[in-house]
């Protein structure tokens, strides 16, 4: 299975101290890079969510949204005393330097962070609710991922066999590309040199041929178009392996095209490297 780095996925649950909502949203980037953005009582559960995605992702920019609404009435949450007392010791002193500042209303008091106390059977309860709540939006994040990588699978091996019967095409031009030039520069020397001898120009034009020969490149295009085609198959993290072969790719078509004598021969070194360029743009968005 090939999976995208872009993925969506979004689950919730009411349990007897709230609700959570729980949302994974990804988009492609070079390492794994994961943000947490939580209510401050949540905090302490950061690294094991951290440890649960880490586990199930290796590239992207991961980004997890976590809500939190707690039943304060119905569960038993108390007031912090202490921090509330400082909040009204607080308030005092600042009315006494700055006179016309407004006084903390009950709404101010019971936003403020760790306000409110949760009994620890809550805490206990919400541990639970959202390690199950992580399991079954990262079960969903993968089925989104592999469905996107299925895509881009199939965008992939439609342009490998574009680039495939490209190289197929080329391939009984280039000899008879060779010998039509190698007569006319013959023939152009032979105009020019009329006092050289036919074997010294036959050799130079020899030693020319072989320098404008692409049967290596086509070979190893070859090479290169079925390994991607076992990348594909296998599986797996295949990002960066298939990110290594655009530029192997990509480097035979520039040097098929700088050899080329031949229009032909040129004009499919240039709809291979756009070919090239497509599925480079579209391996940024795997794992």
């Amino acid at each position: 299975m090939i999976l995208s780095m872009t993925g969506y996925a979004n689950t919730s649950a009411d349990f007897s101290s709230g609700s959570l909502t729980l949302e994974l949203r990804a988009v492609n980037h070079r390492y794994l890079d994961i943000q947490l953005r939580m209510p401050d009582e949540l905090r302490g559960f950061e690294g094991s969510l951290r440890e649960m995605i880490a586990a199930q992702l290796q590239r992207g920019k991961i980004e997890c949204r976590i809500n939190y609404a707690a039943r304060d009435a119905q569960n038993g949450t108390t007031l912090n005393r202490n921090l509330l007392l400082q909040l009204a010791s607080w308030n005092k002193e600042v009315q006494a330097v700055v006179p016309d500042a407004r006084s903390l209303s009950v709404a101010d008091v019971l936003r403020w962070n760790g306000i409110l106390q949760t009994p620890t059977a809550a805490a206990d309860e919400l541990r639970s609710t959202l390690t199950a709540l992580m399991h079954a939006a990262l079960q969903e994040f993968t089925a989104s991922r592999a469905r996107e990588g299925e895509k881009l699978k199939d965008f992939l091996s439609v342009r490998l066999e574009k680039i495939e019967a490209l190289r197929t095409d080329v391939m009984p031009h280039v000899p008879a590309a060779i010998a039509a030039y190698e007569t006319r520069l013959i023939n152009r020397l032979i105009d020019a040199m009329q006092n050289a001898e036919d074997e010294r120009i036959r050799q130079e034009i020899t030693l020319f041929a072989s320098k404008i020969d692409v049967d290596e490149e086509l070979s190893r295009l070859a090479s290169h178009l079925t390994e991607m085609r076992r990348i594909l198959k296998q599986g797996g993290a295949v990002g960066k392996r298939l990110d290594f072969l655009m530029q192997e790719l990509n480097r035979e078509a520039n040097t098929l095209g700088s050899k080329s004598v031949d229009a032909e021969v040129s004009r499919s070194a240039m709809e291979m490297k756009i070919l090239i360029e497509q599925m480079r743009e579209q391996i940024q968005n795997l794992e």
